[in-house]
């Protein structure tokens, strides 16, 4: 360690230290303080004249003023490479259950391991050819990993075009042994391994061209996928109140998107969901596979008991790796689980720097850290013509379900889908409790344009309806009025409620989907010769009873089509012509 690139700790308030050095140190570098036998793990946020303040991802209980730093000029990144499928790390890249079999139940402090496994070997077959020219991020070869044929891919730190002066054979190696080595144009000769390093807060660009997401992703979840569907390559948001459901709902959709790879980021949430989700991510069947759902699934987990600084780091470490796999030609799809804490992290961590407060006492730059975060997502051509994508969708947690507080805001004005879970939707257990009315999406859906508008008149009429029948009561209100108001009540609970224990209604496809809806939409279409409101209330009892057993059927099973022929029974009786 060079004598200069140390620096001496002066002050400490709380994760945050004070750093006097000599020489230089760059930007968001990695620092380390030595205390006792421990080396803790730090960041430099802030840098004036020879004085440092850094973030310690660690608790910091015990340091003393005149502590040793030592600066490494390296940024904080992440070890890309294959084994990172079906891993558990912290936001630091820790791999977990490795560190619990080192030290038990009770993490220890200062204690970094490596993300991947060095020592075992792959089966590596070449795919590019001595004297062959590649840019950045282009493939090597290939090992197998899972399901997916996992590129080794020219280093994505690269400048411009390079030759292939060497490449290894078919063969088994592990991630450590040289694989390729490529010359630049100057001759300079670049060694490449299987796995390379990539800062977290650097986005991965190496690709031809930034494509405007407009394919649907199908969630196989009815009210997301119909009337405020996500784009492929998009971005969303679920904000909601405590409990309204917001964690099973990203569960859900992780388990049935129709995506390559799922990277769930727990970035500051409570200690019992994180094990919660670590519990039964493994013994989750996986609809594609038939496996587990954890071969296709990296999970990022710090706890709200952590350090503000480490689950600062969870939601790029997450996004990074998330890039990794996009530039694979996969498209994945990156859960952040909860965006709050973290902009609950920034602030603190502002706080203790004395920056000027803005609203809410959140940091100023709130709303470019959450929009530089969610642009990272994308749809992207890559140099070879195939294409891959992100999709993030963050949850939020405004306290008292206050859409109005800034992190919701400044969310909602750079994602493309707004998923608000009501808090009386799920006191009424009408679940997934997104709100049909508030919710929206700037993406297309795959179902009939015409046939959406209609649905959602309907349901803005019917809760019109509901509401001033809470002040007239049911005897004030006019036939019309009623059946308007029971229409709308039909549509919410046979098509925008799911049950998700029940094995055929826990997901939808698309087919399906497109096929229900249209019959909702004759329906809803069609005249009406009710005699009184009794026999109103009577007719979309009978309907909704066969349309809760249809949604049970199998797709296209004898099943399936006697329920389609009960419907049309019923429908005779008090539909026109």
């Amino acid at each position: 360690m060079n004598a200069e690139r140390i620096g001496i700790l002066t002050g400490i308030n709380g994760n945050m230290a004070t750093v006097e050095f000599k020489d230089h140190v760059m930007q968001n570098e990695v620092a380390f303080i030595a205390h006792n036998e421990e080396r803790l793990k730090s960041e430099v946020i802030r840098v004036r004249g020879n004085v440092a303040e850094l973030q310690i991802y660690e608790d910091t209980k015990g340091l003393k003023l005149g502590e040793r730093v030592e600066f490494t000029g390296e940024l904080l990144s992440v070890e890309l490479g294959p084994g990172l499928l079906g891993q558990i790390f912290d936001g630091l890249q820790n791999p977990l259950p490795q560190l619990a079999e080192k030290t038990g139940f009770f993490l220890k402090r200062g204690l970094y391991l490596e993300a991947l496994d060095a020592k075992k070997e792959w089966e590596f077959t070449p795919a590019a050819k001595i004297g062959q020219k590649i840019k950045p991020g282009e493939k090597l070869g290939f090992t197998a990993e899972g399901i997916f044929e996992h590129w080794i891919m020219a280093p994505f730190i690269l400048k411009g075009q390079v030759e292939v002066a060497k490449i290894a054979g078919k063969g088994r190696y592990n991630i450590k042994h040289l694989i390729a080595e490529l010359k630049d144009e100057n001759g300079n000769i670049y060694p490449v391994t299987m796995s390379q390093s990539w800062p977290v807060k650097v986005p991965i660009a190496c690709f031809a061209e930034k494509l405007r997401p407009v394919k649907p992703l199908t969630t196989k979840i009815r009210i997301i996928d119909t009337l405020m569907p996500v784009a492929l390559g998009g971005t969303y948001c679920i904000p909601g109140p405590f409990g309204s459901g917001k964690t099973v709902l990203q569960q859900l959709i992780s388990k049935h998107a129709e995506v390559d790879i799922v990277i769930i980021a727990a970035c500051g949430e409570r200690a019992g969901e994180v094990v919660e989700t670590l519990r039964e991510f493994p013994h989750l069947v996986d609809p594609r596979t038939k496996k587990s759902l954890i071969e296709r699934t990296v999970i990022i987990c710090n706890t709200s008991s952590m350090p503000v600084s480490a689950r600062e780091s969870s939601v790029y470490t997450a996004v990074t790796i998330a890039e990794y796999y996009r530039q694979m030609g996969l498209n994945a799809l990156l859960l952040a689980d909860s965006t709050s804490r973290w902009a609950q992290a920034m602030r603190e961590m502002s706080g203790r720097l004395e920056e000027i407060p803005g609203e809410e006492a959140f940091p100023a730059y709130l709303e470019n850290r959450i929009a530089s975060f969610y642009e990272r997502a994308g749809l992207v051509r890559l140099h070879d013509g195939s294409s891959g994508s992100v999709t993030i969708g963050g949850t939020v947690s405004p306290a008292g379900g206050n859409f109005e507080e800034p992190v919701t805001q400044a969310t909602l004005k750079v994602v493309g889908a707004f998923h608000g879970l009501s808090r009386e939707r799920s006191d009424a257990r009408r679940y997934p409790a997104i709100d049909p009315l508030e919710s929206w999406s700037k993406y297309a859906s795959f179902i009939d344009e015409k046939e959406i508008k209609k649905a959602q008149a309907v349901l803005r009429r019917s809760y019109e309806v509901k509401q001033m029948m809470k002040v007239v009561g049911e005897e004030g209100t006019s036939l019309s009025d009623f059946a308007i108001y029971l229409k709308g009540e039909f549509i919410d609970d046979v098509y925008l409620q799911q049950n998700a224990f029940d094995e055929v209604d826990a997901a939808t496809i698309e087919e399906r989907q497109k096929y229900v809806f249209h019959a909702l939409h004759g329906i809803m279409e069609s005249g009406f010769n009710f005699k009184d409101k009794d026999s109103a209330r009577k007719f979309f009892q009978g309907l909704r009873q066969v349309f809760i057993e249809w949604n049970s059927s199998e797709w296209q099973s004898d099943g399936f089509y006697k329920k389609e022929n009960q419907v049309k029974e019923i429908c005779k009786k008090y539909i026109t012509a």
